[in-house]
């Protein structure tokens, strides 16, 4: 066993060494506009001697290290002075027209108009170093063409409709605002708050933005959290952080916290005709368990487990209603349902998976440019899924053959007895 040990070992070192010699790493320090956004940062008492720009062969544009860094070692310190905040934006040409301004604007608002006019304001703006740096477009769901849309997950979907509605209503509801701002602008206001510039700036601040706790400006209206922060907004995400393609525009591929999400509707056509679904689905949205109801590769997460022992009660056992939300085991005909039904739910789900997969292989055939880029950012998500579907139906399978064969098990032991 120990010599068994130490050859998995080193089949686990080398396969690691094979991944880090297989990523390239080119330096983007020399070129021309990271030259100017560190002269920028360096006049606004910014130093690192740690990082640099560079572009990765597997996760794109990035930090890399310099030298080896120990544990607890500062990486990185960027100045306040350097931060692009609401205070940035209330001290400069647009602050008089945002403190006159009621009904105030959000913080939010504020940052993203003030990006949108620093931008047409090109080299003249003292922000231009950090603007140029910046994606030109986003891979995020609130770019996606009509066509990419319909291949995204349901509730990927819909949160990036909401997401796409909030740009919208950015845009309409601040139109007579963005006529005041004509004056320090030197192309028609239409032609430069427009609902494209407003979604560039809005992903710029969602996908880039540090949280930084600040407090309320008497001009602006809600809490202030934004930070944009040069050069630091280049270190790439860990792959545990969460709704990476919602929130950044990407998929970190073999992310051991991936999840597939389960929508309630999916839940109602899966149990359509079962008698009291209505109430038990309005008991588990009065409880809040309808949100966050997910499948990884190892099985159905315990919500959702909870919320089909639930929908598999038989009408007449209502009093059971509220142990099964604490996760109370029922019994055993009611664990095999709810196990059958998590079965059947990951089976649409890989279903829907693959259908979605096809569609994209053909639209791939019949496109190029920013939609090509794009539908592979939905395909890279979609093949994640697959693979977690298929796992997690394997892991179900087995579960309930093991749950029928115990509750057999039981059953002869009762007729011996």
């Amino acid at each position: 066993m120990k010599g068994r040990s130490r050859r998995v070992g080193r089949t686990a070192r080398k396969r690691k060494r094979k991944r880090e010699q297989s990523v390239r790493s080119v330096s983007l320090s020399h070129q021309l506009q990271y030259v100017r956004l560190m002269k920028f940062l360096h006049q606004r008492g910014f130093s690192s001697t740690l990082l640099q720009p560079a572009l990765f062969s597997d996760t794109g544009r990035g930090l890399k290290t310099l030298q080896t860094i120990m544990p607890g070692e500062l990486v990185v310190s960027l100045p306040e002075s350097c931060l692009l905040t609401t205070s940035t934006v209330l001290s400069s040409y647009l602050g008089e027209y945002i403190k006159s301004w009621k009904p105030r604007l959000s913080p939010l608002s504020a940052l993203c108009v003030f990006l949108v006019c620093e931008r047409q304001r090109g080299e003249a703006s003292d922000w231009f170093p950090y603007i140029d740096v910046l994606p030109y477009s986003y891979a995020c769901p609130t770019y996606f063409s009509e066509e990419v849309a319909d291949v995204l997950p349901a509730g990927v979907r819909r949160r990036g409709l909401e997401q796409r509605e909030a740009v919208r209503e950015m845009h309409s509801s601040n139109q007579e605002f963005f006529r005041t701002l004509q004056p320090v602008l030197s192309q028609p206001i239409e032609d430069v708050l427009t609902y494209e510039a407003l979604r560039w700036a809005w992903c710029s601040v969602n996908t880039r933005s540090v949280f930084m706790s600040r407090p309320s400006s008497c001009f602006l209206s809600g809490p202030d959290s934004y930070a944009l922060a040069p050069f630091l907004d280049l270190l790439n995400h860990h792959p545990d952080v969460q709704r990476l393609l919602l929130e950044y525009g990407f998929v970190a591929m073999n992310n051991p916290h991936s999840v597939v999400y389960v929508e309630p509707d999916l839940l109602c056509d899966i149990l359509r005709g079962e008698k009291s679904l209505d109430q038990k689905m309005k008991f588990l949205r009065e409880n809040n368990f309808l949100e966050n109801l997910t499948v990884s590769s190892e099985g159905p997460s315990w919500r959702l487990m909870v919320a089909l022992r639930l929908l598999s009660l038989p009408q007449t056992l209502y009093h059971l209603w509220r142990p099964a939300l604490l996760g109370q085991v029922v019994d055993e005909k009611t664990e095999v349902r709810s196990s059958q039904t998590a079965r059947t739910l990951c089976q649409q789900l890989l279903k829907d998976t693959h259908i979605a997969l096809d569609k994209i292989s053909q639209l791939l055939g019949q496109c190029g440019g920013p939609l090509r880029e794009q539908l592979e950012v939905v395909r890279a998500l979609r093949q994640e899924e697959r693979w977690i579907l298929e796992n997690c139906v394997t892991a179900l399978k087995d579960s309930v053959i093991l749950e029928k064969e115990t509750s057999s098990c039981k059953a002869n032991i009762g007729v011996m007895s």
